[in-house]
């Protein structure tokens, strides 16, 4: 599986573990289970990775840190691993330029996220 689909797919199964179907609440804001989230709903983004960092000793700054999202979904978070994500994404700079790539990487991953079935707040996407 790619790095991206590996992001992807720890979010969305934490998200699905995390919130049991409604037993009937019409017009929720809260996302629905997996259930709900297969037939087409967006997956809370923000708040399955505020959960996940609440219960982490860590204390990771995923809002802004590749590196950190990454750790937080125990996924590699190595430069090499951020080099692959960056080829999956199409990233165009140099890719020795850590700073910038990882910048560039959280803005990527989190306009991505939405994209594919996320809610992502908009400061998480600028």
């Amino acid at each position: 599986m790619s790095v991206f689909g590996n992001i992807v797919s720890a979010i969305f199964h934490h998200s699905a573990a995390a919130q049991p179907a409604p037993a009937g609440a019409p017009g929720s804001a809260a996302p629905a289970g997996a259930g709900a989230a297969a037939a087409g709903s967006q997956v809370d983004v923000e708040a399955v990775l505020t959960q996940l960092a609440q219960h982490d000793k860590e204390k990771l700054d995923w809002r802004k840190s590749i590196v950190d999202l990454m750790k937080l979904l125990n996924l590699d978070s190595s430069l090499s691993a951020r080099k692959e994500l960056a080829h999956e994404l199409h990233y165009s700079g140099d890719t020795n330029d850590s700073a910038a790539m990882n910048i560039w990487l959280h803005k990527q991953v989190m306009i991505k996220l939405a994209e594919n079935g996320g809610k992502v707040p908009a400061d998480l996407r600028t």
